[in-house]
């Protein structure tokens, strides 16, 4: 159970890391013209219960030479739902490992 519990801490970590770092690009080409920023899309790993997993989903790439089309007010926010979900994360894993060590300390 606390084994199952670990990896879908660790997935959680890597999702959030991965949707972060993809927002923290979009931010940083907010001034390229014609840039379009991608979508971070969380799903459920299968079977149910064993994680999270990311996809990104681009905008359709246009010729354009006008201003990014990134929302620096969207990307903002979706910084800070990022930076709680890592942080949510880290406490499963950290709860897990508290519950691996009493379990462990049980059998001995």
């Amino acid at each position: 159970m606390a084994i199952a519990v670990l990896s879908s801490g660790v997935t959680g970590l890597n999702a959030a890391e991965r949707a972060l770092g993809n927002s923290a690009h979009a931010i940083a080409n907010i001034g390229t013209q014609g840039f379009q920023p991608s979508q971070a899309v969380f799903t459920e790993s299968s079977p149910a219960g064993n994680g999270v997993s990311l996809s990104f989903q681009a905008q359709q790439l246009q010729q354009v030479d006008g201003p990014s089309n990134t929302n620096l007010a969207t990307e903002t926010s979706h910084s800070l739902v990022y930076k709680a979900q890592f942080d949510l994360s880290a406490k499963v894993i950290q709860t897990a490992d508290q519950m691996l060590g009493t379990l462990i300390n049980t059998k001995a």
